[in-house]
């Protein structure tokens, strides 16, 4: 057995290179002996200097917790080997940005579980048909980073001494200092590269502490956010959404990838498996979070993992959350809500209450013993539509509504589900509908919950 570095510990010549530098390097705290580790070649350890953001040293009672953001791949592998060595689980939340509270729930079960999140952000032009709506899709960095930071506890004190501080990683090879074995004493602390402290927080390359195990907070989670630009998710360049122009590797899920939203949708999930593999190779996440919403998105993730034979997450690992609704109406939360109108957001909820109704005729199933088939669901729930579609002409109202499926299909083989439903059948109605130019989709799911979400074998 071979136990891991002793505790790092600032000397005196690094507090003076502090002083030196008006506070620029904060102190780095001690970090506990982690326990001993089954014996391995020795790994070479590196003692890392985090430059002090605006939370750290500040006078006043409190400050908003720092959110790094991680453009280079290289860095966030850098980073990845570090988290690696200590022994600490990674989860992933891929999202587009804009984020909502149903983002925000994912990230806050990931942080409830896990040492470390990993919150993608990219807007995936592959997913996006030329005729879609990629340049109008919102991009709000800024604002998804405050939202993201109401998930963090505030840093308190004036001199935030109590808190742990170094062992991050800099994107800038000028912070870098020679590296420390098992058997050497910790380097101290070079100063740094006149400039390379500006440049590292203008371009948000400062990464949190990696802490021992028993040091994580219960409950909570070091949080980083990666949010690369195309030219790095896809190297090879070329037309992203014209994919008769696009070179390069494609992830095509057929037989699944090709129904429901992959039929409406033709390039949709070939550009999501294209992404979340990229996505999942870049991070290696232990675990990875995805919302009901996009049910058949999740699923399917679920059978690519399965066929690929990633590991990163395995299947099992990719958890699926309920959706996250609207206290009053039950819309389903979405970035391309902030499309609606105020007279559009009154017709969305319609969709919800369509799919309800298959829901109400699927529930009998159990309590009256009445034979209900797929095809009664989905006339059940096309006939709110038409009602909503009539009310909205008989009105006056300028909204336009149009469905553009509904569907009851097996979780299992994604097929299509007609004729009579057996008790304890496993079925998913969806539906997608178009309220004036916001394409709006929900799902329920009946006769299974999400807790039993695994991916099919066959």
């Amino acid at each position: 057995m071979t136990a891991l570095p002793r505790a790092l510990l600032v000397s005196s010549r690094a507090n003076a290179i502090a002083s030196s530098s008006r506070s620029v390097v904060p102190s780095l705290q001690s970090v506990s002996r982690r326990p001993s580790l089954p014996h391995r070649s020795p790994r070479v350890h590196f003692a890392f200097c985090k430059y002090a953001s605006n939370s750290f040293g500040a006078t006043s009672s409190s400050q908003p917790a720092h959110i790094p953001v991680i453009r280079s791949l290289a860095q966030l592998r850098r980073w990845r080997r570090m988290v690696r060595d200590q022994g600490l689980e990674v989860g992933v939340v891929p999202t587009m940005g804009a984020l909502h509270q149903g983002h925000l729930d994912l990230v806050k079960a990931s942080l409830s579980k896990h040492p470390f999140t990993v919150m993608t952000l990219f807007v995936n032009p592959m997913q996006f048909a030329p005729t879609e709506d990629l340049a109008a899709y919102p991009r709000t960095l800024e604002r998804d980073l405050d939202l993201l930071r109401t998930l963090l506890p505030v840093h308190s004190g004036s001199s935030g001494s109590g808190m742990l501080r170094g062992l991050g990683v800099s994107e800038n090879d000028s912070f870098r200092p020679a590296p420390v074995t098992e058997e050497t004493e910790p380097p101290v602390i070079p100063r740094p590269v006149k400039g390379a402290k500006s440049k590292a927080r203008d371009e948000g390359t400062l990464l949190p502490p990696i802490l021992p195990e028993e040091e994580v907070p219960k409950g909570l989670g070091n949080l980083v956010v990666f949010a690369p630009g195309p030219e790095t998710m896809y190297p090879l360049k070329g037309d992203l959404q014209d994919l008769s122009k696009k070179r390069g590797v494609e992830v095509d899920v057929k037989g699944w990838g090709d129904v429901m939203e992959g039929a409406s949708r033709p390039q949709f999930f070939k550009g999501v498996a294209t992404v979340c593999t990229k996505l999942f190779n870049a991070v290696e996440p232990d675990h990875a979070y995805f919302g009901q919403k996009d049910i058949q998105q999740a699923l399917l993730l679920k059978i690519m993992l399965t066929d690929l034979l990633l590991a990163h997450p395995l299947p099992e690992n990719l958890h699926i959350l309920p959706t996250t609704r609207d206290p009053h109406d039950h819309l389903a939360l979405s970035s391309r809500n902030a499309y609606l109108s105020a007279p559009e957001r009154d017709i969305a909820p319609i969709l919800h209450r369509a799919l309800s109704a298959a829901q109400l005729l699927f529930s009998s199933i159990s309590t009256d013993s009445a034979e209900i088939s797929g095809e009664e669901m989905i006339s059940a729930a096309t006939q709110v539509i038409l009602d909503e579609q009539q009310r909205i002409l008989d009105s006056g109202s300028p909204v336009e509504l149009r469905m553009d499926y509904i569907e009851v299909f097996d979780r299992h083989t994604f097929e299509p589900v007609r004729g009579r439903l057996e008790l304890g059948r496993e079925v998913v109605v969806a539906g997608a509908a178009w309220v004036g130019k916001t394409r709006l989709i929900d799902n329920l799911l009946l006769g299974w919950g999400i807790e039993d979400a695994v991916a099919p074998t066959s």
